[in-house]
């Protein structure tokens, strides 16, 4: 099992998908983070109105208002706790350059599904550190 060296995180996880969301939330709880749900980008939006979160594991393809559409508002928001939290991006698609197109519109990092629990520590390690 791998070590959490955050203590509690409060992580927000937006994905659309019912079987992406249990793996991502039986991975992230038994690293000890805190798991809330959104499965689009209307309800991240929501969410982070009503509380505040460490961290936002954006999936990148969701109904209604897609990863990226919320993450360009998330980056416009008034607060600026809230606009500057890290988002990592969650997405199936590997393909060349992709990672720079989500790190230009304001992520702080990328994860290709299917991820590993190293991967996704990695990842948020990464983007804590960025926001810091």
């Amino acid at each position: 099992m791998t070590t959490n060296p955050f203590g509690t995180l409060k992580i927000l996880l937006a994905e659309d998908n019912a079987i992406n969301k249990l793996i991502g939330t039986t991975m992230l709880q038994r690293l000890g983070f805190e798991v809330k749900h959104a499965s689009n980008g209307f309800e991240v939006l929501d969410l982070l109105d009503m509380e505040d979160f460490d961290v936002v594991l954006m999936d990148i393809q969701m109904p209604e208002k897609d990863g990226i559409e919320a993450t360009e508002d998330i980056r416009n928001m008034s607060d600026v706790r809230k606009r500057n939290i890290p988002i990592i991006a969650l997405t199936a698609n590997a393909l060349e350059g992709e990672e720079e197109k989500y790190l230009e519109i304001g992520m702080d990092g990328y994860v290709c599904k299917p991820f590993r629990e190293n991967t996704l520590l990695e990842a948020i390690e990464k983007a804590m550190a960025k926001s810091r």
